[in-house]
Order: structure tokens, then C-alpha cells, then sequence
């Protein structure tokens, strides 16, 4: 992609973020963004085909790297020779804080619901590949349902309350959720 095109892309995804912080995803139309945008039509479908493909390569792009796999490239953090599920959180929360105003826009907006969802599904993947998952003899698949509504809400509540670290909510969140072998 280059430069004009990230632009645009870039164009469009701010003003997304900005109307899904005032209404709801239901209530916003191509022609609401294009407006917020500047852009024509014609643009805004040569770089996505519906408003939900928007939402999904918006959710992909933010996403994608806030749930990777920690590397050493990272402007605040560095867990690329920590291989465990403290430091996986950790490394988490510090991608969510660095992306603070866009996903606290998205939170906070009346689409928040809608975003936890898409957080969700990828904590899911992370915790499904984590084998040292304590059970107490409940359901794998309810105490992953349980772990991922915990990291979700964490995530609302910090959002709401400012001033905590990265490693500060994750400790909260590991303390608190005691089928995560962190030792």
C-alpha cells in the first residue's frame, strides 16, 4: 500500500473511531463516514467493501498486533525472552495502553460491546493454546469463557480508571483469576 492509500486508510479509520464514540455501529452509514472522512464514495469502497468489512480490518489491524506475540521492536516494552502467560498478559495490557485512545474511544462509545466481543476472540485463541490451564474439574471451554469476560472487563475498568501500569492491572487480573499457572 503506499503512501496516499495509507493515508486515506487512515482517513477513514479515524473517522469510524469518531462516530463509533458517539453512536452506535448500527446507527452509522457509509455516507456518515465518507462525510467525516473527506473522501468520495468510490474511495472509500476501493479499500473496503461494506462498513462491516471496515470493522473487521479495523478490529484485524489494532488487534492483531496488541495479541501477537511480543517482540523485541516494541517503543515501551521489551518481553521477547519471556515466554510466560504473566508476561503474555503483561505484554497485552502495555499494547492496550499504548493504543489507549482509540480503544478507550471504542469502549467507551455505545459499540463498546461490540469491541469486547472482538477481544474476546482473541484472547480465546491465546488462552485455547495455553495447556497449563487449572480446571478444578470444570469445563476447559466455561473456565476459557470465564477468563476472557475477566480480561475483558479488567480492560473496561481500567479504561475508566486511569493511573494504574500495565504490570499493575495485570497483576490484578492474574490475582483474580486463579486457573492461570504463573509460577
Amino acid at each position: 500500500m503506499d503512501r496516499r492509500q495509507r493515508k486515506t486508510r487512515e482517513a477513514i479509520y479515524q473517522a469510524f473511531t469518531t462516530l463509533l464514540s458517539h453512536m452506535s455501529y448500527e446507527k452509522i452509514t457509509v455516507g456518515d463516514i465518507i462525510a467525516l472522512a473527506d473522501i468520495g464514495r468510490t474511495t472509500f469502497y476501493s479499500h473496503f467493501e461494506t462498513k462491516d468489512d471496515l470493522l473487521d480490518q479495523l478490529c484485524a489491524d489494532i488487534f492483531g498486533h496488541v495479541f501477537g506475540m511480543p517482540g523485541r521492536d516494541e517503543k515501551t516494552h521489551d518481553f521477547s525472552d519471556s515466554a510466560d502467560i504473566s508476561s503474555r498478559i503483561t505484554h497485552i495490557f502495555y499494547h492496550l495502553r499504548d493504543s489507549g485512545p482509540v480503544i478507550k474511544s471504542l469502549l467507551a462509545g455505545e459499540s463498546g460491546e461490540l469491541f469486547l466481543r472482538y477481544i474476546k476472540k482473541y484472547l480465546r485463541d491465546i488462552f485455547e493454546d495455553y495447556r497449563d490451564i487449572r480446571t478444578f474439574g470444570i469445563p476447559r471451554d466455561y473456565i476459557i469463557d470465564h477468563m476472557t469476560s475477566d480480561f475483558a472487563e479488567t480492560l473496561r475498568w481500567w479504561m475508566k480508571n486511569d493511573g494504574y501500569t500495565p504490570e499493575q492491572i495485570s497483576r490484578f487480573y492474574l490475582t483474580t483469576t486463579p486457573f492461570l499457572e504463573t509460577e
